[in-house]
């Protein structure tokens, strides 16, 4: 895929102008977002990666434009598990829902540029080296054994890192916000750092986690450097409308993890597939290619991921009804 420079530059131009206007958005007014905006905002952001995706058909051909719209949908599908996290950070915090806009926003822009400097260092390292696919694939067969050893997503199982403990017993703390602030000045006259800024940091490792798992998930996709980031990018895009109009169905969502180790555990696999098919260690099959080894084709890779997600979708908004119906039923036996 021929990407020049100007693309390059139109696309960061447009993107970054979006992304000022959802923080112009929020610096007049900070608020809750009601349902319908929330809508219309998610539904903006969809449509746009969708026609984007023909934009890369019609110039690129249909296969650049299957391996964005299936790096688009496996980090969308990141993003919300990332979400989820978002939402017990700021249950745990007791962050007040008006400014809770602010922190997702920030933890968006965290992310892209977090995951921005991955996909720098992990373009450098697959133009090098065909072998480090190697090393992405077990990562990822790694990562989808972890979340199915965590099962069904639980708030209990998101706990406060290192950082976040390091600075509530080192760093001068008030106990309630200051707005938006990050520090606020006590009685005494003393400056002291607002829950805020646990928040931000608890959102900021969060990012560079899901990062370490996105980069090696994407890649595994496509090896196209633009595609990787505006699939990363267009994931991000309405996340922090999709965190207020979702609201309590994420908690519903109990085999999403599930449904993503499915994603990221096919994906590594087709990761080390494709590193055997295009073999050059000496120490595997003395540096020839491993002729078994299949290329796993576009429509294959869409299929498996859209319907273990769709699978795992459908499985935990109906569990979520039948216990709803059995909570019912015993509040009227009683």
């Amino acid at each position: 895929m021929d990407v020049s420079a100007l693309t390059w530059i139109i696309t960061l131009v447009v993107l970054v102008g979006v992304l000022l206007l959802d923080l112009l958005i929020i610096g007049r007014r900070p608020h809750e977002p009601s349902i319908r905006e929330s809508s219309l905002w998610v539904g903006f952001y969809v449509v746009l990666a969708l026609l984007f995706g023909l934009g890369v058909w019609a110039t690129s051909g249909g296969r650049f434009a299957g391996e964005f719209y299936i790096g688009w949908l496996t980090e969308y599908s990141l993003s919300i598990d990332n979400l989820f996290v978002f939402v017990v950070i700021m249950g745990r915090f007791a962050v007040p829902r008006q400014y809770q806009q602010t922190v997702l926003l920030i933890g968006i822009v965290l992310a892209l540029l977090m995951r921005g400097g991955f996909i720098a260092a992990g373009s450098a390292l697959v133009s090098q080296f065909s072998w480090v696919f190697y090393i992405f694939g077990a990562f990822l067969v790694y990562t989808a054994i972890s979340f199915l050893k965590q099962g069904e997503m639980d708030a209990a199982d998101v706990k406060e890192n290192a950082l976040v403990r390091w600075s509530q017993r080192h760093l001068p703390l008030s106990n309630s916000f200051n707005g938006t602030r990050l520090t606020v000045q006590s009685e005494t006259g003393r400056r002291l750092f607002t829950p805020m800024l646990l928040v931000l940091i608890a959102i900021g490792t969060t990012d560079l986690i899901f990062a370490l798992d996105s980069i090696p998930a994407i890649f595994g996709v496509t090896k196209e450097p633009y595609l990787v980031f505006t699939a990363n990018v267009f994931a991000l895009m309405g996340l922090r409308q999709l965190y207020f109009l979702l609201g309590g169905l994420l908690d519903r969502l109990v085999y999403l993890n599930i449904g993503l180790a499915v994603v990221l555990g096919f994906i590594g696999v087709k990761l080390v597939l494709e590193a055997l098919a295009d073999n050059s260690l000496p120490f595997i099959n003395g540096g020839e290619h491993v002729g078994w080894a299949p290329h796993i084709p576009i429509w294959l890779s869409l299929t498996v991921i859209l319907g273990s997600l769709t699978i795992a979708t459908v499985a935990s908004l109906l569990k979520a009804s039948k216990d709803r119906r059995k909570e019912l039923a015993d509040v009227g036996s009683h």
